[in-house]
């Protein structure tokens, strides 16, 4: 197990650990959200997950971001967004989202953060309370593929969490309690073979 280790997870309300059952915002507890329990795995996490949090696309948003990495100087950053893209504009494709996020990574890259960069593709939406299009569902079935393009491009490293299993609620969206089980124990095992890697260069 690593330790001391410190990881700075940005992303939307699946990254917060919004609890879809609340309807004011409310989250899960420790023992249940991934961040909290990649704490448990030795990683001092910084969580800056907010709830409704779109690809930044001004560059008071990269400010903010560049703000957070300065503060926390974090060993990995970690970066998961792009439902909520798509959930607010329905015509959106996924190859637009990926170049949204592509403008983001190139955009954060030019401040040189002394991190490694870990891009994270969002687990597939399914049918839900919120999810009632098809033409949503194949688009974010399609985010993987152009996200990974993009990481390559920006030689950062890639996982995509539709690979991972993850348990939805009914909105078809959020993570359950399972779901973020399921998402720490994959999240650990791919930020333990980045330090690896590190450790292997260094």
């Amino acid at each position: 197990m690593i330790t001391n280790r410190k990881i700075l997870c940005y992303g939307d309300s699946n990254t917060y650990g919004y609890d879809p059952r609340s309807y004011f915002g409310g989250r899960y507890p420790d023992t249940v959200r991934w961040t909290a329990l990649l704490k448990r795995m030795g990683w001092v996490v910084f969580n800056r997950g907010e709830n409704g949090r779109s690809i930044p696309q001004h560059m008071w948003e990269y400010d903010t971001v560049v703000h957070a990495l300065s503060q926390s100087q974090p060993d990995i950053l970690t970066i998961m967004l792009g439902s909520n893209d798509l959930l607010q504009d329905p015509d959106i494709s996924a190859e637009e989202c990926a170049k949204r996020m592509s403008s983001f990574l190139s955009a954060l890259l030019k401040q040189s953060p002394v991190c490694q960069i870990l891009l994270i593709a969002p687990p597939p939406m399914i049918s839900g309370t919120w999810v009632n299009d098809n033409r949503l569902l194949r688009t974010s079935q399609q985010l993987a593929i152009h996200y990974k393009m993009v990481a390559e491009k920006c030689e950062i490293h890639f996982a995509d969490a539709g690979a991972w299993n993850i348990d939805l609620t009914f909105d078809g969206v959020h993570f359950s309690d399972a779901g973020h089980r399921t998402f720490a124990k994959e999240t650990g095992m791919v930020l333990e073979q980045i330090m690896c890697k590190q450790k292997k260069i260094i």
